[in-house]
């Protein structure tokens, strides 16, 4: 695997990320501008599903924040690729870029199952009856998962 890093690390992109003023701060940018987009989409879910604003329709609010959530993904994928490729061997063997990637799984994870199998119980009314207890350990996950995710991120940098 050594040399598989090795060789990401030396792609004529890395360097030229390495290189660059203004290519590696404008991609964290990007990366960060992305994850604001997906989990502050996501807690605003979360929220709703814990019973904060409850005179939103979840239903309204889901068709609405589901696709920003997606754009997300869209700036956080690309530029969290580039960004390790630049420094692939100490990541690589870093403990907490490899917890961040076993919680991104656990979020997905999450969204998979709740997508899949709650998402489309959910009551669409204002007024709504109480929600399953499984949404809202859904939501708990989520929150508590996202926050780790960008603790180990922020972790990543000292």
């Amino acid at each position: 695997m050594k040399s598989f890093f090795d060789w990401l690390e030396n792609t004529s992109w890395a360097e030229g990320i390495r290189q660059s003023m203004w290519w590696y701060p404008a991609l964290e940018i990007v990366h960060i501008v992305g994850i604001v987009v997906l989990v502050g989409s996501a807690f605003m879910f979360d929220l709703r599903l814990l019973g904060v604003s409850k005179s939103v329709p979840l239903s309204v609010l889901s068709s609405h924040l589901l696709p920003w959530s997606a754009r997300g993904l869209f700036l956080i994928i690309p530029s969290g690729i580039l960004l390790f490729i630049t420094n692939a061997n100490a990541l690589a063997t870093d403990p907490t870029f490899w917890l961040k990637m076993a919680l991104l799984v656990v979020a997905a994870l999450n969204a998979l199952v709740f997508h899949r199998f709650m998402h489309k119980r959910l009551p669409g009314k204002v007024g709504e009856a109480a929600l399953p207890a499984a949404t809202k350990v859904s939501a708990v996950v989520s929150i508590a998962v996202w926050i780790a995710v960008i603790a180990c991120g922020r972790l990543l940098a000292y």
